[in-house]
Parts: C-alpha cells; sequence; structure tokens
C-alpha cells in the first residue's frame, strides 16, 4: 500500500488556536502542515513564519489561493518559510508560470488547486507540462453544505495523468474526515488534507 501523507489544514483566524491544533495534529501523526486561507488572511505572513519556528521539520504549505502576482506572492510566501504554495488553477496561465520560477528560486514547490476550473482535462494537461509539483482536488465549502462531495474528480484526474504518463501526486481537499478517507484514498489521492 502507497504512503499516504496527511495535511492538516489550519483554517483558523487565530494563531494561537492554530498552534494549538498544529501541536495536536503532530502528536497525532501528521505530515504537513497548511497555514490555511483565514489564518493568512487574518494573520499575514507571520502565520507562515511562526509555524516554520516552531515546527522546523514539518512541511509547511501556504494556502495562498494565488490568481495573479504568483511570481510576487510565491516569493513572499516562500521567504516566510512556506515549502509549498497553492495556486489557484483558474489563475492564467502566465501567472501558474510565474509563480513555477519563483518556487524553483526559492526551494519551494507549487500545488494547483483544481476548484473551479472548468475546462479540466485540457486545464490538468497543460499544468503538468509547465512543471508544477502537486494538483489539488478541492470540495468547496459551499458544495459540502449541499452535501456534494464526490472523488470522481481524483479518480479522473489520476487516469488523465496516467494516459499522459505523467507521476504528479494528487491531494484532496473539503469534507474529508474519519468517514470518507478511505474513499479518497482508493480513488487515488495522495494527500490527504483534513
Amino acid at each position: 500500500m502507497k504512503e499516504v501523507i496527511l495535511q492538516v489544514a489550519l483554517d483558523f483566524v487565530d494563531l494561537k488556536r492554530a498552534i494549538k491544533l498544529a501541536e495536536e495534529a503532530i502528536k497525532g501523526g501528521c505530515d504537513w502542515l497548511e497555514a490555511g486561507t483565514p489564518l493568512i488572511k487574518s494573520c499575514g505572513l507571520d502565520s507562515i513564519r511562526e509555524l516554520k519556528r516552531l515546527f522546523p521539520d514539518k512541511t509547511i504549505v501556504a494556502d495562498m489561493k494565488t490568481i495573479d502576482t504568483g511570481r510576487l506572492e510565491v516569493e513572499i510566501a516562500a521567504k516566510a518559510g512556506a515549502r509549498i504554495v497553492c495556486i489557484l488553477g483558474i489563475s492564467p496561465i502566465s501567472t501558474i508560470k510565474e509563480a513555477i520560477d519563483a518556487a524553483k528560486n526559492y526551494g519551494a514547490e507549487i500545488m494547483v488547486d483544481l476548484m473551479e476550473v472548468s475546462d479540466f482535462e485540457e486545464k490538468v494537461k497543460v499544468l503538468s507540462e509547465i512543471g508544477i509539483d502537486y494538483f489539488c482536488v478541492h470540495t468547496t465549502i459551499d458544495e459540502q453544505m449541499e452535501g456534494r462531495i464526490s472523488f470522481k474528480k481524483v479518480e479522473v484526474l489520476k487516469q488523465i495523468l496516467n494516459k499522459r504518463g505523467v507521476d504528479i501526486p494528487v491531494a484532496v481537499a473539503g469534507g474529508i474526515n474519519s468517514e470518507n478517507a478511505s474513499e479518497a484514498v482508493k480513488a487515488g489521492a495522495d494527500i490527504i488534507i483534513v
């Protein structure tokens, strides 16, 4: 059985609460810590710096949800301590290319969130050719509220990548819990975000 990475999203607006959960998550065996979008928006890049300072051996993911100024946003997140920076897949390809260049300059990696990408197969094809490091299939909170949690997109993404002979790890986020995490893994997820 493949090793699956457990990423814990610290989607808080209070840094102290985020740190407390991070401590518990590490005790519980999490692999990666995510400075979630609400944490970054409410506490700024200091949230990334503090997570890196307190947990230097953990991979820090910055869910920047970047859609423009890819180079700048990746640079500031990487300088703050993020090893992986999340970019929205609906961004222009030029933005994602700039993000990839910045990531290479600063020793970081790029995760592209496919949330709301309409031209799914074509976008995956292009993204897999330009050098991204991870894909993320993300069910939005609004979709979760409507009961629309499905891992079918993970399966489809893995099929597209396999058909192209590309091995890019796939993360899955949104609505993942102890009841359905195994379904996500069966669908092909390499990274589970809770």
